[in-house]
């Protein structure tokens, strides 16, 4: 892609939450992922839900990679079910695409409410370089 700016193929960073290895108590939660290089673009994302999220209250749960929420809202536990297909924040907007400005490594998920007591949830999120 000559003069575009952008590299010719698009990339996809995998990131996923497992109460099993992470825990689920109130609070943020870092998991780890692949890297999303300083000067991405992340335009898109799916989240899928391999086990249910579970929690003796109304929990709810948001996960972001720079800032509050630019991944998904808080959302309540009945959305994350089993094998749920949810989007994400980013659209592929200039609005609302996100500008990574360092590395990113790992996502937070920040559990409110009341703790979880399962859950599988992988995040894939889809970037473009910038030349």
């Amino acid at each position: 892609m000559e003069n575009s700016g952008l590299v010719e193929y698009k990339r996809v960073a995998y990131f996923e939450y497992d109460f099993a290895r992470d825990g689920g108590g109130v609070g943020d939660i870092e998991v780890e992922g692949d890297v999303i290089p300083s000067g991405a673009i992340i335009h898109d994302g799916m989240i899928h839900v391999k086990t249910a999220v579970l929690s003796g209250g109304s929990a709810t749960v948001a996960i972001k990679a720079l800032t509050t929420e630019d991944i998904k809202a808080a959302t309540g536990k009945a959305t994350y079910s089993l094998n749920a297909m949810l989007a994400t924040v980013p659209v592929g907007s200039a609005a609302s695409a996100i500008r990574v400005t360092s590395n990113i490594t790992a996502l937070t998920f920040t559990v409110a409410v009341a703790a979880l007591t399962a859950g599988k949830i992988c995040v894939a999120l889809e970037y473009y370089m910038t030349a």
